[in-house]
């Protein structure tokens, strides 16, 4: 059967999220005089922070902790990391990049080209994002992507995360759409291409760390555009 529906991720796939959350913690770092205050060098800050909050999210992912568990930690770890033991400051940090991050919607390369594009071709286009839902919608309303899509899902309405079947079931409930008429298109190995694999749909899998797998007739993008070549 012919492909029809198209579900994107959202995070680092069309949304720009590590560019746009380098950009509000900077301005919050400086903001906050860290450097002045506690002798810590912004890039060494953000690379710690990356890492663990890379760590939180897959623990999320797999069901480990909760959001909330993820955002008394992320901060409150990388200061403890240089030696800053200093909860309210780590909780001002959280509060406020959840708040400001919106301030920054940079999409990924090219994300607003290829949704033209495909909506030219008349694909019928959805989210399936592992974020949270106070912030998966308003991230596309703000980035000027959201009138491309007919539905729009975050794990938080589903009550489980990619790659559990039951998320990519809600979603294609909600599409009106079948697994053969379906593709994912998204950048992380487990959520997205192991969880459509699983749940028995097509999938794009959007190489931007360039990992490389080596799984044979695996459809696999660098870059945004590349999409032209399988849809």
């Amino acid at each position: 059967m012919k492909i029809q529906h198209i579900f994107f991720d959202l995070d680092n796939t069309l949304w720009d999220h590590r560019k746009n959350a380098y950009l509000t913690i900077k301005n919050l770092f400086e903001k906050e005089e860290i450097t002045l205050k506690y002798n810590i060098d912004f890039e060494d800050f953000h690379s710690v922070y990356h890492e663990i909050n890379e760590k939180l999210w897959e623990q999320i992912r797999d069901g480990e902790i909760d959001k909330e568990y993820l955002r008394k930690h992320r901060f409150y770890d990388t200061f403890r990391h240089f030696g800053i033991d200093d909860l309210e400051l780590s909780m001002y940090f959280e509060e406020h990049f959840l708040d400001k991050i919106l301030n920054y919607n940079h999409l990924v390369e090219s994300a607003d080209v290829v949704l033209e594009y495909l909506k030219s071709k008349k694909y019928t286009l959805h989210i399936i994002s592992n974020g949270f839902q106070e912030v998966t919608e308003r991230k596309c309303i703000l980035s000027g992507i959201d009138h491309y899509f007919l539905s729009i899902t975050s794990a938080d309405s589903v009550g489980v995360r990619k790659p559990k079947a039951e998320i990519f079931e809600y979603s294609l409930g909600l599409a009106k759409a079948t697994k053969e008429e379906s593709i994912l298109i998204g950048d992380d190995w487990i959520a997205d291409v192991v969880g459509a694999q699983n749940f028995g749909i097509d999938v794009i899998f959007f190489d931007v760390l360039n990992e490389n797998p080596r799984q044979e007739n695996l459809k696999v993008i660098k870059h945004l555009l590349q999409i032209k070549e399988y849809l």
